[in-house]
């Protein structure tokens, strides 16, 4: 058996996107030959929402090293609230622990914590290991600075992090053994930006879903609204920033160009946005039902902006009668929601750019609507489906490549290939 050593500082029982893909994939690790141990930082320094259902997917074989970070009221003085710079210090020196007294063929970062990857470059050079990234989101974009785009949020903390990114993200991507995309757009965008990223062994392997949470958020969870007789219940779960409002612009004109060919539907009809803010309880911003008011539809939309639990999100979804996804105007966006809304079994209404991978990989599932906020006409489709939301038939042999398992061996071969001499780049299916 091979050992990986995986570095995600956030770790069930915290609830936070970017340690799914590490959920997933340790209950199948053993099946394709790796054995894993993992240094995450202990939730009771994570600002971050819990959900305790997270922890009872998880192997009870595989050790779990948990590390105290910065205390976070003392940090946020200083202005350096996040994650990862008040962990990188306690991540590093456990790490180096492991790493002395274990054995490891692949030190595997799966974060957005962006300056914790710095430590593999360290570590590859003080102890031999190589180290792949999970590459979620951009670490360095140039949205903000694109022709139209809205002023990028956070001040001089943007500016500050966007000056590490680019003091960082070349060196940390240079000396890694490899790297793991959920978009083959972000790839793209590391080719133009490094002529040597080329000969980087990489692949995509986007989220996946693992079938078994639904039994589990169907037995133990709550949905994130009540459910009114007569009142057709459409659910948007996740967070919601500047870049999706032409999405929401799109939404919002197709619904009321449904209100104006049968203006009855306003009583039977209800939108539902659940976590829409990454911001702490009690300091976020609605960012939908400001635009809903401006289109003269606020009494038709919820926004609820506190993070909802994973298993929350997913029993609200089994509640809905149709779900929504919401596209960005950055075309190399890849939600990582596609599998569990592609499993969920309901009705979806994609709202996308449209002609970018985002749409390519929607038709060759086959469960969603497609409407594009490029094309105005596409308000009449909006209006469709609000009014008969239906679904199409899916792939289901596309469909099977999405679960957890599927997506781990894809992951585990991708493993195998990186600590090989003859390692080339490759893409997954």
């Amino acid at each position: 058996m091979r050992r990986v050593l995986i570095v995600s500082p956030h770790f069930p029982p915290v609830n936070a996107p970017d340690l799914q893909r590490v959920r997933q994939c340790l209950p199948h690790l053993a099946d394709s030959g790796w054995v894993a141990e993992v240094l995450a930082v202990d939730p009771r320094d994570v600002a971050a929402p819990q959900d305790p259902l997270l922890c009872e997917a998880l192997p009870g074989s595989v050790p779990v090293h948990l590390v105290r970070a910065l205390p976070l009221r003392l940090c946020r003085l200083l202005g350096l609230g996040s994650l990862g710079p008040r962990a990188r210090g306690a991540l590093r020196r456990a790490g180096e622990r492991l790493l002395r007294e274990r054995r490891f063929d692949l030190v595997f970062f799966s974060t957005t914590q962006f300056i914790v990857l710095t430590l593999g470059a360290e570590w590859k050079r003080r102890f031999n290991v190589p180290y792949a990234v999970d590459w979620q989101d951009p670490w360095l974009t140039d949205y903000y600075e694109r022709p139209g785009a809205p002023r990028p949020p956070g001040g001089w903390k943007y500016r500050f992090v966007r000056r590490q990114a680019r003091l960082h993200e070349g060196p940390c991507l240079q000396a890694a053994a490899g790297l793991v995309s959920t978009s083959p757009d972000y790839l793209e965008q590391l080719a133009r930006r490094y002529p040597w990223f080329g000969q980087k062994p990489s692949t995509v392997i986007p989220f996946g879903v693992e079938p078994a949470d639904f039994d589990l958020a169907g037995r133990a969870a709550q949905p994130a609204f009540a459910r009114r007789d007569g009142v057709r219940h459409i659910v948007y779960v996740g967070a919601v920033g500047p870049i999706m409002r032409p999405a929401l612009e799109l939404l919002f004109a197709g619904l009321n160009k449904l209100l104006a060919d049968e203006p009855a539907r306003r009583a039977c009809l209800r939108l539902h946005f659940i976590g829409t803010s990454y911001a702490p309880e009690g300091q976020a911003a609605p960012s939908v039902e400001p635009l809903a008011a401006e289109h003269g539809v606020a009494d038709l939309v919820e926004e609820q902006t506190g993070r909802a639990g994973h298993f929350t999100a997913l029993k609200t979804m089994l509640s809905a009668d149709a779900l929504l996804l919401l596209g960005s105007a950055d075309e190399g966006y890849a939600p990582s929601k596609i599998a569990t809304l592609a499993f969920c079994g309901k009705p979806v209404l994609a709202l996308i750019p449209g002609g970018g991978q985002l749409e390519q990989t929607l038709q060759r599932l086959g469960f969603a609507r497609i409407a594009r906020f490029a094309q105005v006409a596409d308000a009449a489709a909006v209006a469709s489906f609000l009014a008969r939301p239906e679904r199409p038939a899916a792939n289901r042999e596309d469909l099977e490549k999405l679960t957890a398992a599927r997506r781990t061996r894809m992951l585990c071969a991708f493993f195998d290939r990186v600590i090989e001499p003859s390692t080339t780049t490759a893409a997954a299916p």
